[in-house]
């Protein structure tokens, strides 16, 4: 269990709302989310690397499937927070920093879409993925598929796709709402998570790096406390 989720996590839906007066949000020249007074909040204590490690009695694979479960969820659920603000008019494309992300369907097609459509296809087939029992099997003596870290991969590569864009798109609404703790230590956890196993590819992560960079930092011992209400 997440000490830091509050609530409990429900479905959302994922739809485009077009507002009338809807307007494409200007490139940010300093990213808010860098400054000091707002990495330094979290919602946690501890260091994070301590969640991640492979417990020396859990399956690898069991391991993996619980916590891609588990982030699913709770990206799930952190998006939803700014759903309302993640439009067709205010997010024409998927982007992040200076990268425009193409969904490819089952076909290798590739699509230029909104932001929330792109979510939309991320979270229906993540959902469609981690509810199948002959790829998520939950029934004790069922193995995994073969295939399975690649699977895996192929998930927590489109989940770091949709955290990029809540920081670089909607960070000023999550500060607004004052869940910017809530996000900071989600993503640090998840960063410390693909990066203990190989998950996500450097080159996908590095426009990222420079807030990976500071939230995996130990706090100093004066900071190393809550600061999230």
């Amino acid at each position: 269990t997440c000490l830091w989720l509050v609530g409990k996590i429900h479905s959302c839906r994922w739809k485009s709302k077009t507002k009338p007066n809807g307007k494409k949000p200007p490139t940010e020249e300093k990213k808010q989310y860098l400054e000091t007074e707002y990495t330094k909040v979290r919602v946690v204590d501890f260091d994070l690397k301590e969640l991640v490690v492979l417990p020396t009695e859990i399956d690898l694979n069991e391991w993996l499937a619980s916590n891609t479960t588990t982030f699913f969820n709770l990206i799930n659920l952190q998006y939803s927070t700014i759903s309302e603000f993640c439009t067709g008019d205010t997010c024409q494309a998927m982007t992040a920093c200076n990268t425009t992300y193409y969904w490819y369907d089952e076909k290798g097609k590739k699509t230029k879409c909104t932001a929330p459509q792109y979510v939309d296809f991320v979270m229906s087939l993540v959902q469609k993925l981690v509810t199948d029992e002959d790829i998520f099997p939950t029934k004790y003596g069922k193995e995994f598929p073969n295939a399975f870290d690649t699977l895996v991969k192929k998930i927590c590569k489109y989940l770091f796709h949709v955290l990029a864009h809540i920081y670089w798109a909607h960070y000023r609404e999550t500060v607004a709402m004052d869940l910017h703790g809530h996000l900071n230590t989600l993503y640090t956890h998840f960063i410390v998570f693909v990066r203990e196993f190989n998950l996500v590819d450097p080159k996908e992560t590095v426009i990222m790096d420079d807030l990976s960079e500071v939230l995996c930092a130990p706090l100093p011992p004066a900071q190393n406390h809550v600061t999230e209400r």
